[in-house]
């Protein structure tokens, strides 16, 4: 974080309105009102994407939760003193940053597209087809893009393998090697079947979008249910299936069988 090298950053990017807080209830806060679980916003940075052949410009705002920021700037201080600087890259790795990106202007929403993405290393980055993360993603940018009211993406960074994180994701992969599917694989380990929470993406959503309504790019009755409770109630889900490979079929049925309103026709 830039905090970690020069403290003042913080206080040109507060005055230039590049750096604010917002409460749970999405609620803008003063830049002192830091606690109760808020979250600091930095942005908006303009971030021209490409996938494969297609461009696309988007607004990116980086998002992390204030108890976990400000754990580690109070580490970062320590170090300051003792002028250890080569620890403050380590500082980095422990602190869970979520993304959002605007596209289109949210003056004109009245129905926006949105996608709650969950990270996905292997599928997002690497290109697995494991699963369908990686095709999902870059066609809820395609298609948020191609919607006459544009819309969001949040990009929730802490949610690797359903929230069991990328070395416990491995051991699972492994397990469904051995004939266990994704559900099994993750009980085997003594783990929920899907511990995300989706707190921090009601609180985003609440903030950019306010309490209207929005059409969500989701398979996942969990993840409706989870926003819903944290007060968005105006969702419209849309089915989302995209990257069905012969690699995934497996894994997608298992999906199904927990509740996924995925078709049979969708994966046959």
């Amino acid at each position: 974080m830039f905090t970690y090298i020069d403290p003042t950053v913080r206080e040109r990017l507060v005055a230039a309105g590049k750096l604010i807080l917002i409460n749970r209830d999405g609620e803008r806060l003063a830049p002192d009102q830091s606690g109760g679980g808020s979250i600091s916003i930095l942005g908006p940075i303009p971030l021209p994407l490409a996938f494969g052949d297609s461009r696309y410009e988007v607004q990116w705002y980086a998002c992390v939760r204030n108890t976990e920021l400000s754990k580690i700037e109070d580490i970062a201080e320590k170090l300051r003193a003792q002028q250890a600087q080569e620890s403050f890259a380590s500082l980095a790795s422990s602190m869970a940053v979520n993304s959002v990106l605007i596209i289109g202007d949210p003056e004109t929403w009245k129905n926006p597209l949105v996608r709650v993405h969950s990270s996905c290393l292997t599928g997002d980055v690497f290109g697995s087809e494991r699963c369908e993360c990686g095709p999902q993603l870059h066609s809820a940018v395609d298609l948020i893009s191609k919607d006459e009211q544009g819309g969001i993406l949040i990009y929730m960074s802490g949610h690797e393998g359903r929230g069991i994180g990328l070395w416990a994701k491995a051991a699972t992969y492994l397990l469904q090697d051995s004939g266990e599917n994704t559900y099994q694989a993750n009980r085997s380990l003594g783990l929920p079947d899907d511990s995300r929470d989706f707190g921090d993406a009601a609180s985003l959503l609440k903030f950019f979008r306010g309490h209207g309504p929005f059409r969500l790019l989701t398979n996942n009755p969990k993840k409706i249910e989870d926003l819903t409770t944290a007060g968005l109630t105006e969702i419209t889900p849309v089915k989302h299936v995209f990257g069905v490979t012969a690699a995934n079929k497996r894994y997608l049925a298992a999906k199904q069988n927990w509740g996924h309103k995925i078709e049979d026709d969708d994966i046959s």
